[in-house]
């Protein structure tokens, strides 16, 4: 994993935190914390959906229009604060121009991605930072579905399958990288 890596955090929202969720908040906080102290680079993003949306034309899903349901978790606020930004989404994937161009000027390579859901804005990410040619990595154990474990299981077997087993990892294996002494 390059040393400029990013965490990406996805779409940890009010709007996408339920039962099958919440449990993540303290396991995001605590990634983030541990990789800002290594002085490495955080992103969050945020799902905005928007009238007409294709989410609201095709799948009739009008959430997360407006505040709160969009506001990030409030243990997350001062985090999103301190990251080298806050992308406002309209789709699943994180690669917005403004994501685009963030990665492109800082030269990241590695992108990291957990957050909220598994099986689409983490899973459609990160096989578009693999088909942009990143190096994508999915931390398995900071990722959930606000539809259920049985998603997020699902999610993470697609993963394998586009984007490489050896790309999913957990909290464990990636704060052990962090480390890591450089390679010759």
């Amino acid at each position: 994993m390059d040393s400029r890596a990013a965490l990406i955090v996805v779409d940890m929202q009010n709007g996408f935190l339920n039962d099958h969720t919440r449990h993540l908040v303290p396991v995001v906080a605590d990634l983030v914390d541990q990789w800002t102290k290594a002085g490495r680079p955080v992103v969050f993003t945020r799902y905005l959906n928007y009238p007409g949306s294709p989410f609201e034309r095709l799948i009739h899903w009008t959430r997360l229009r407006d505040a709160p349901e969009t506001d990030l978790a409030p243990e997350l606020h001062d985090r999103a604060h301190r990251a080298a930004a806050v992308i406002d989404k309209p789709a699943y994937s994180w690669f917005t121009p403004e994501g685009i161009a963030l990665a492109a000027a800082e030269g990241w390579r590695d992108l990291i991605f957990c957050g909220v859901a598994t099986e689409s804005c983490v899973l459609k990410s990160a096989v578009d930072a693999f088909e942009r040619d990143f190096t994508p990595w999915v931390v398995t154990d900071a990722c959930a579905s606000d539809a259920g474990p049985d998603v997020h299981d699902a999610g993470l077997r697609i993963a394998r399958r586009f984007i490489g087993a050896g790309q999913l990892i957990t909290t464990a294996q990636l704060l052990a990288r962090l480390t890591e002494p450089a390679p010759d």
